[in-house]
């Protein structure tokens, strides 16, 4: 969503006080001042001494705030801003000033630009007040018009909520529609505050996707968040307001994980059984349709829990972490020595409070969410990373992979044999040389330099009987032949 610095009064385009009349698409700002309630302004994001919508600039402390007083000002909202919040209602339906002011533009000091535009969007049409709620705020929804307008500037991969047509009663009046529950109120608070702490833009959400299971079920999210430059390219959301039994959240966890399970169409189960790892999820459904998540494991599910006490939540935090172990935990690595843990096919799940991610002066974008199976709070991406997944698993196979060539040299060392002449331990060529030959040599049990010393003497000695055998057959012919001449000359 482009953004846009919050508009000066004294350079947004006003009616001239000289008798001309202002557009009629122009919200004319009333004599007495806008009263619906606002939420107190977050005024630690907010430039010191910026000057409210129709207010002329006075001497007075620039971190006061209340309603602007009276002013004949008009001011005329640009189009970006009427496009903006044209599709924030398009996607969320419902909402209120305050939630599309955290939602669109928390830089600003208070909701009252946002509840200005709405009103120059109610003046053309496109917008009404559906009812007012007990907490005093106005439920504006898009009207026939707006709602047609809205299709046009939301892209076509972003699915438009249903229009919330105008009822009347026997006498023509409006009729006031209280469908509207502390639930989906939640919900749409919930994607405000997650916005406006730097988790995507309006159109990063979409509400009430489905996910169709083969045994007749579909598992619908309450929200769908795509923020990859926040680090989340993909997260579905549960709104839960402590009101329905833990065991109904163990059931969405698992319909989840079967979802994420399922088979994507033609793809080859033989081949999707025997990939490990992250190679799984080539043959799934879910990742045709979400993006790749860089991380081991489904695409994350976070639970935001809100109202009734905060000890009720911290305990329904705590039984939901017993109770749905099986879906988040992942499975140890086998092996002696490995303390890494398995998470590709498993379901992160992280969980949080709208009332803490709303005080926290870091928002949602501080350290708000707990990973269920661990104990402390850590920012979103922080409790999405798995510190003892994948990593850490290549690390200690590193390591074991070292133990186990140390271990097996040890083992081989032990069996190197020992020269039974000298006690040297043979050499790598002696021992091959030894163990190479088909037939046991005369002096396998001796090292290198025994052998070749053994191997010298003995050739020596062959010589030495060569030589003297040749010696002594040269003597007794010798002997022979002087034994011939002396009987020839007796005759």
């Amino acid at each position: 969503m482009p953004a846009e610095p919050t508009p000066n009064p004294a350079r947004e385009h006003r009616a001239a006080a000289g008798g001309r009349r202002p557009s009629a698409d122009v919200d004319q700002v009333p004599r007495a001042p806008s009263t619906g309630p606002a939420i107190a302004p977050s005024t630690a994001t907010s430039p010191a001494g910026r000057v409210p919508a129709g207010q002329p600039r006075k001497s007075r402390s620039g971190d006061a705030f209340d309603n602007p007083p009276r002013s004949t000002q008009v001011w005329k909202p640009t189009g970006v801003r009427r496009k903006e919040v044209l599709r924030a209602l398009g996607i969320f339906q419902r909402a209120t000033a305050d939630q599309l002011w955290r939602m669109l533009r928390p830089a600003d000091r208070h909701d009252r630009i946002t509840r200005d535009t709405l009103n120059a969007l109610k003046e053309t049409g496109l917008v009404r007040v559906e009812t007012r709620l007990e907490s005093g705020h106005q439920l504006w929804v898009l009207t026939e018009k707006g709602h047609k307008e809205a299709r046009l500037l939301l892209p076509k991969t972003v699915r438009i909520s249903a229009l919330r047509k105008l009822r009347l009663d026997a006498k023509g009046r409006p009729v006031k529609d209280d469908g509207y529950d502390e639930h989906a109120a939640a919900v749409t608070s919930t994607a405000a505050v997650l916005t406006g702490a730097g988790y995507g833009t309006p159109l990063s959400w979409q509400t009430e996707i489905a996910h169709k299971l083969p045994y007749g079920y579909t598992q619908s999210a309450d929200l769908t968040m795509r923020a990859p430059d926040a680090g989340v390219p993909a997260m579905l959301l549960e709104v839960d307001r402590v009101n329905e039994p833990v065991d109904d959240l163990v059931d969405k966890l698992r319909r989840y994980n079967d979802w994420f399970e399922l088979l994507a169409p033609r793809a080859d189960a033989t081949k999707e059984k025997a990939a490990r790892g992250a190679a799984v999820h080539d043959f799934r459904l879910w990742s045709r349709i979400y993006p790749v998540t860089g991380r081991e494991g489904y695409v994350p599910v976070a639970f935001v829990f809100t109202g009734k006490t905060a000890a009720q939540r911290e305990s329904r935090m705590r039984r939901l972490e017993q109770a749905a172990r099986g879906y988040f935990a992942g499975t140890r690595h086998r092996g002696e020595g490995f303390t890494a843990v398995d998470y590709h096919q498993a379901v992160p799940v992280v969980v949080t409070e709208l009332e803490r991610i709303t005080a926290d002066p870091a928002g949602a974008a501080g350290k708000a969410w707990r990973r269920l199976g661990r104990d402390e709070w850590q920012t979103l991406t922080e409790a999405l990373n798995n510190p003892d997944g994948e990593r850490l698993y290549r690390v200690e196979l590193r390591e074991a992979r070292r133990r186990q060539a140390e271990r097996e040299a040890a083992h081989r060392e032990a069996q190197r044999p020992v020269c039974t002449r000298c006690g040297n331990k043979f050499t790598d060529d002696r021992w091959r040389e030894t163990k190479g030959s088909s037939w046991p040599g005369e002096w396998d049990r001796l090292c290198g330099p025994c052998a070749k010393e053994a191997a010298d003497r003995a050739e020596a000695e062959r010589v030495a009987r060569r030589e003297a055998e040749e010696s002594a057959a040269r003597e007794a012919a010798e002997a022979e032949a002087k034994k011939n001449r002396g009987l020839f000359r007796r005759r």
